[in-house]
């Protein structure tokens, strides 16, 4: 279950979380169908999985935190129970940033040009709201997860938030095991977004290239390995047998 902060630290905790956004528009190919659509043993699709965890996250956090979907076009819907429950944040689906190249608008694709829209939706709300001054923008982070894993959404921002205050001027956290990164279990800072721009907009798409020079990883919970990174059904069914068992 959620903890929420002291009271001492309540306020500064808070305006550091921004929004979420759930990953759900890759090709899936190994899987051989879309993860976002998968279904667990409870019966519940895996989008729906992490939208329920997005919207439990935003209400033990008394904040109205913008839960984005980034889908690349897809269009999977959310359960019409979750959008009922919806008293506080707003759940929207969000298109990849286009690249220009020429005048030309091009898509690019990728993981890291869904993660520029959505900090350019978190900017853009931000002024329309009229909500933070510049300093607490550039302060504020998004949080990262995709349709690879079962973590839920609550555990891994109670995981990687302490880490904000030891980042040491990093503008990435994100876990990490004994060999691996995982970019896409993370926290962005939203100052980054023009830097991130410019580096799509350059035609680049790697994430680790990107991410290296600024990146603070977090040690993995031991139990979460099993949970993460499932690309074939033996895969997903491990994950949803360790998800049962945690």
């Amino acid at each position: 279950m959620l903890q929420v902060a002291d009271s001492s630290t309540q306020a500064d905790e808070l305006s550091c979380l921004a929004g979420i956004v759930i990953l759900a528009g890759g090709a899936s190919k190994r899987m051989g169908s879309p993860k976002a659509e998968l279904i667990l043993p409870t019966g519940e699709r895996l989008l729906d999985y992490h939208v329920r965890q997005a919207l439990e996250l935003s209400a033990a956090m008394t904040s109205d935190l913008p839960i984005m979907i980034a889908d690349n076009g897809r269009g999977f819907s959310v359960h019409a129970d979750l959008m009922k429950k919806d008293l506080q944040s707003s759940i929207f689906h969000i298109g990849d940033y286009l690249s220009s190249n020429d005048n030309k608008q091009i898509e690019t694709g990728g993981a890291l040009v869904a993660i520029e829209a959505a900090l350019q939706s978190l900017k853009r709300l931000a002024n329309s709201k009229q909500l933070t001054k510049e300093a607490n923008w550039q302060q504020s982070w998004l949080l990262v997860i995709s349709c690879d894993s079962l973590i839920p959404i609550s555990d891994l921002w109670q995981k990687l938030q302490p880490y904000i205050t030891q980042a040491d001027g990093k503008s990435v956290i994100c876990l990490t095991d004994d060999s691996h990164l995982y970019p896409l279990l993370g926290l962005y800072r939203l100052s980054i977004e023009p830097e991130l721009k410019q580096y799509i907009d350059n035609g680049q798409r790697q994430v680790m290239k990107f991410i290296k020079p600024i990146v603070q990883p977090v040690p993995f919970t031991q139990a979460w390995q099993a949970l993460t990174n499932f690309n074939t059904p033996k895969d997903f069914a491990r994950a949803c047998l360790a998800l049962n068992v945690s």
